[in-house]
């Protein structure tokens, strides 16, 4: 048995990280740098094409002024989201934290037979099963964690993690935004240059962001890449589209 235990804690010391580990930095910077490149690039490809049908003197200025525009605001709005998403997990978290605590002071053997059920669904029975159980529920701290990562599946949120994924999402969000912008500022006078400059870095950019993904976290890397670029090329066209029927509408 004592073999088996020990067997079970380093178990369950490898799989803890990978389990119920916080969202990582590559989480953060995938979410800010796809939907910041996704999104500037359809607003860049309408304004772009409304640019051309119009009588501006410079389209190109009208191109980079609501790039730019775009880009900014989608940035905070992208932190702002992670900064809150992440602050109500931990709510949630400490809410469910201080009811299990109450529950483990107020329904001992309700909370008891939550340990054991979830060791017998690991395949424990018998003596070695009630020693298991006796070890964890001696130990409150050890009692309350596995309670919150394996009957809730709820991981810890650090309270400076809001901060953190504010910023990496909003900074990735502006890498990914000027991505797509910087074509139309390298062929300022070839305005369809520019747009299909920005639609292939873009795709490109899209590409790496997915087999980076796969090849940091499982899955395979092309595969990866390519459902990435599909979905962002095809949701920035979708945005172009509907600033181009906009645009071509009589009157408008």
């Amino acid at each position: 048995m004592a073999t088996r235990f020990a067997f079970w804690r380093k178990e369950e010391e490898d799989l803890a990280p990978q389990e119920h580990a916080q969202p990582g930095l590559l989480s953060d910077f995938i979410l800010g740098s796809q939907d910041g490149l996704v999104n500037v690039l359809g607003v860049l490809l309408g304004v772009a094409i409304a640019a051309t049908n119009s009588t501006a003197v410079d389209p190109f200025r009208i191109i980079l002024a609501g790039g730019l525009a775009a880009t900014f605001a989608e940035s905070i709005s992208m932190g702002a989201v992670a900064y809150t998403s992440t602050l109500a997990r931990r709510d949630h978290y400490l809410s469910e934290l201080a009811r299990e605590e109450r529950e483990m002071r107020e329904l001992p053997d309700i909370e008891r037979k939550e340990v054991r059920d979830v060791f017998e669904r690991w395949g424990f029975e018998g003596q070695d099963l009630e020693e298991v159980v006796d070890r964890i529920i001696s130990k409150p701290k050890a009692w309350l964690e596995f309670m919150m990562a394996h009957e809730l599946n709820l991981a810890p949120v650090d309270k400076g993690q809001a901060r953190k994924s504010a910023i990496l999402v909003g900074t990735a969000a502006i890498v990914g935004s000027f991505i797509p912008l910087i074509p139309f500022v390298l062929f300022p006078t070839a305005i369809f240059t520019g747009m299909a400059a920005s639609l292939i870095v873009a795709a490109v950019a899209l590409f790496v962001i997915g087999w980076y993904k796969a090849k940091t976290t499982v899955g395979r890397p092309g595969r990866s890449g390519l459902q990435m670029l599909v979905i962002g090329i095809t949701s920035a066209i979708a945005g172009f589209l509907i600033a181009y029927l906009v645009g071509a509408a009589p009157g408008v």
